[in-house]
């Protein structure tokens, strides 16, 4: 099935050639993702001087089932998209990209960080009693265990040692099943 391509040429004459060309390029995109709909493509120089010397600009807008990606490619600074196939080959570059990333999404290829662990600092340390206790960044207090230290004893510890931690909950208050030093080596 051939794909439906729009090109519209805004404030200069239509050239066949390059429709061709933006034809060919909107025809690749299927080999990135195979559902689109429909391929509308503008193009467009970007100065309006009589001679030489006008850059190109595409805008393309992809149709798929569930959305639409669109990619408005304005002209490099260094004037290679003088060239009108240059900044085609650019533009249908940049919108292979968002298919590749709208493929990955809907095949939930994602990769999903995860979020940095809190920090904070000592604000008590009870060597016998085997616990301390940590001001996190947000102010609450997050209690941890000496076996809870990672590197370090329990007896290293000071108060105002910077800390990042894993936050678990207690029974009555947050505890860190985790707690790393930060700054000094403390092992």
């Amino acid at each position: 099935m051939v794909m439906p391509v729009e090109i519209t040429f805004h404030k200069m004459e239509e050239s066949d050639a390059l429709r061709d060309d933006i034809r060919k390029h909107a025809e690749k995109l299927r080999q990135f993702e195979g559902d689109i709909m429909k391929c509308a493509v503008v193009i467009e120089p970007a100065e309006h001087r009589h001679h030489k010397g006008n850059r190109f600009v595409l805008r393309i807008r992809v149709t798929l089932p569930g959305g639409e990606l669109d990619v408005g490619h304005t002209p490099a600074g260094d004037r290679s998209h003088q060239d009108a196939y240059v900044a085609i080959r650019d533009a249908f570059k940049a919108m292979r990209r968002k298919l590749q990333d709208f493929h990955r999404v809907k095949q939930g290829k994602v990769k999903h960080h995860e979020p940095p662990e809190p920090r904070g600092r000592v604000r008590y340390v009870d060597a016998e009693g085997g616990y301390g206790v940590i001001e996190a960044e947000d102010g609450r207090d997050i209690h941890f265990h000496g076996n809870s230290l990672v590197d370090t004893e329990l007896e290293k510890v000071a108060v105002g040692d910077e800390v990042r931690f894993v936050e678990v909950p207690g029974d009555q208050e947050p505890w860190a099943s985790t707690v790393h030093m930060l700054g000094r080596h403390r092992g």
